[in-house]
């Protein structure tokens, strides 16, 4: 080998670990249709293991979150059903260690409680678990895997769950009964439950904690919470019908998957409008938004193609479509 090719073979190596460094971890994807959880090196966009959840008949997992160190994946077994259909009531969470792609542990809730979103809050190193036939939150200590208490949400099909960045308030979309239950998690209790549309998917809180988004499933339109009021304070006309959004980190962004029509929005969140729409390919269904703490990409789960659309927050484009496993949904990020 020449000097001039060793020194550009050793650049090509350094590029590509610079590049790895930048993406800095994994992206976790419930492939519901396959009872697993996909596990993405996201830098070189391919799935590098499937872990089988190994729960009953076709009980699944919807959601899934990291923990704060990044070493373990916390997926809710729900069902075998969508939220408020007739089907199997799921009572436990797995817990899977990403590094050896393994489940180690699995958490009882005792009986069955429909397990759907988990989150953690960053301040009290908790893990909140929206648990929709209790109408509650069960909070799991990830440490030990013991449940250590419940924060009632004051409603039913309380399936979704956003968090304050200051760790004081909780925020469930209820999706039936069409309000967002504001929750004192210290306190571990309701403060109040808001009427919002007929009906409401999936919940965001923007990064300065001012607003919460909701998507209304009656109408073409997300709605929007003041969180020092409580109240619905504005609509957004959109396309088509919302569903689960995703703030960029500087705050200045939020991320729409619009299923029927194969889109995604981008909502300017000083004006509150649809900046532009980012068309993905026909029949791709997307679902839920996830970007990546850097801010650099964007990820869109797509159920139907069983899909995640990575799209440059710079440009605003689609970059690649990865192969995640059929009726990919929720998402998360471990570092």
């Amino acid at each position: 080998m020449r000097i001039g090719e060793g020194v550009a073979c050793v650049l090509l190596v350094l590029a590509s670990v610079a590049a790895s460094s930048q993406t800095g971890g994994r992206l976790l994807v419930a492939a519901k249709g396959v009872q697993s959880l996909a596990i993405v090196d996201a830098g070189a966009g391919s799935v590098v293991a499937s872990v089988p959840e190994g729960a009953a008949a076709k009980d699944t997992g919807h959601e899934v979150a990291a923990s704060l160190d990044g070493k373990r994946a916390f997926v809710p077994i729900y069902g075998d059903s969508g939220v408020g259909r007739p089907g199997t009531d799921g009572h436990e969470m797995v817990v899977i260690d990403i590094a050896s792609q393994k489940v180690v542990a699995r958490v009882d809730f005792g009986h069955a409680v429909r397990p759907h979103f988990p989150a953690f809050n960053a301040k009290d190193g908790l893990l909140y678990v929206t648990t929709e036939l209790d109408k509650s939150l069960t909070i799991v200590d990830p440490k030990t895997l013991k449940i250590v208490g419940q924060v009632p949400t004051g409603s039913a099909e309380s399936h979704m769950l956003a968090i304050s960045h200051d760790g004081k308030r909780g925020y469930t979309a209820n999706v039936g009964p069409g309000t967002v239950s504001v929750l004192d998690l210290v306190g571990r209790k309701t403060i109040k439950v808001i009427p919002v549309a007929g009906q409401v998917q999936r919940i965001s809180i923007s990064m300065d904690d001012k607003m919460v988004f909701t998507s209304d499933q009656t109408k073409p339109e997300l709605d929007v919470i003041d969180t020092a009021t409580n109240m619905v304070t504005k609509r957004i006309p959109m396309e088509s019908f919302g569903y689960g959004t995703a703030p960029t980190p500087d705050g200045k962004w939020l991320l729409v998957p619009m299923m029927a029509v194969n889109k995604v929005a981008v909502i300017d969140l000083k004006t509150l409008t649809v900046a532009r729409n980012i068309d993905l390919a026909a029949g791709t269904h997307p679902q839920e938004a996830l970007v990546r703490p850097d801010g650099k990409a964007a990820y869109v789960s797509c159920d139907r193609s069983g899909q995640v659309a990575e799209i440059d927050t710079g440009t605003w484009t689609v970059r690649r479509m990865i192969d995640t496993g059929k009726v990919s949904d929720g998402l998360a990020w471990a570092r």
